[in-house]
């Protein structure tokens, strides 16, 4: 299924900045970024379970906002993309 991930973590001091940097790498390791905040994931629910425990681990719920969209399977014709930064497709193959 395709989860969007999309956060908002406060980096007026330098824990906040940490918290963003680890956010950021955590959601790495499940999807692409999309835009600075915004995470594309292809999981199934168990991974999306994993991957919000993580998080939520990292972030400071006084001062961070995270949002978790699911988009579900047939997610194909429900995201349309416009302009710059062409995606990949995560189902594919991937070379390094």
């Amino acid at each position: 299924m395709l989860a969007l991930i999309t956060y908002d973590v406060s980096v007026t001091d330098k824990a906040g900045r940490t918290r963003l940097r680890k956010v950021a790498k955590t959601c790495q390791n499940y999807g692409q970024r999309v835009q600075n905040s915004v995470f594309e994931c292809i999981v199934d629910n168990t991974q999306l379970t994993e991957l919000k425990i993580k998080l939520l681990d990292i972030i400071d719920t006084n001062e961070d906002s995270l949002r978790v969209y699911i988009i579900g399977n047939n997610y194909k014709n429900k995201v349309e993309h416009f302009g710059t930064k062409k995606a990949i497709n995560l189902e594919d193959v991937l070379f390094f």
